[in-house]
């Protein structure tokens, strides 16, 4: 049996006012898959990760969840039930970590909002005890990010979008951020799309890993696939600049 994908997009086209962001891209991501999408900047990649929820509209094509045109779903509703981290995490300063984390169940009126909050902190190594009454300015860049994510995955999403989340970082900072996110992926099952401009990164995080190029996929298929074969000088180039060699796959 062919499982329908949970994220798909067919053929979708974007441009904006200064130029071309996708040139009719088709992707799709299986239940519990990670895929990167990886590119320089302006290749297409943020664009598209936004279109899954819907805060960007394709100029043509569709997306699709779990096989339901994107267009016949409340855009809201869409963005409560799908956990999004952007890179600078989006906190609401003056709220507390506690509040930070519980806002999406909150606003979907779960009755144990609370409890799914702290959940959600104690995964990311937050404990509500220790955290939970301090404000994000109180918190390390790590650490923000870290509530970035509780406060993305507290509802149970199927479906997590992570846009540059650890761009920001410092080195050894954003390891141990990466390390709690394939954690929170073994544990929770999730479905996600992550953007990162790091190859190297994707390759280490993702189950599959799609290189964009001007608005195209350059490239798609699993880490050992792309680094034995990266399919054109483009992608080889940008293995190269990682410090990363060609052919190094299984």
């Amino acid at each position: 049996m062919i499982l329908e994908p949970v994220l798909e997009a067919r053929s979708v086209a974007k441009r904006y006012p200064d130029g071309l962001a996708l040139a009719g891209v088709s992707i799709s991501i299986q239940a519990g898959e990670c895929v990167a999408l990886v590119g320089e900047s302006g290749s297409g990649k943020t664009t598209l990760l936004r279109m899954f929820n819907r805060m960007v509209e394709p100029d043509s094509g569709v997306v699709l969840r779990d096989g339901r045109d994107l267009r016949e779903l409340d855009p809201v509703e869409l963005r409560r039930s799908t956990g999004y981290v952007q890179q600078e995490g989006g906190l609401l300063p003056h709220w507390s970590v506690s509040r930070n984390a519980a806002m999406v169940p909150e606003l979907q009126k779960v009755a144990d909002a609370e409890v799914l909050a702290n959940r959600a902190l104690e995964l990311v190594g937050l404990s509500e005890s220790t955290f939970g009454h301090r404000r994000p300015s109180e918190l390390s860049g790590g650490q923000r990010q870290r509530l970035a994510i509780a406060r993305a995955i507290a509802a149970r999403p199927r479906v997590l979008l992570l846009d540059e989340p650890f761009g920001a970082l410092d080195a050894i900072t954003r390891a141990e951020v990466r390390h709690v996110f394939r954690g929170l992926r073994k544990e929770l099952g999730l479905t996600s799309l992550i953007v990162t401009h790091d190859l190297s990164e994707a390759l280490e995080l993702a189950d599959r890993v799609a290189v964009l190029r001007a608005g195209s996929i350059e490239r798609i298929g699993e880490p050992d696939a792309v680094l034995s074969d990266p399919g054109s000088a483009y992608v080889s180039e940008l293995l190269d600049r990682a410090g990363i060699r060609a052919g190094a796959g299984a």
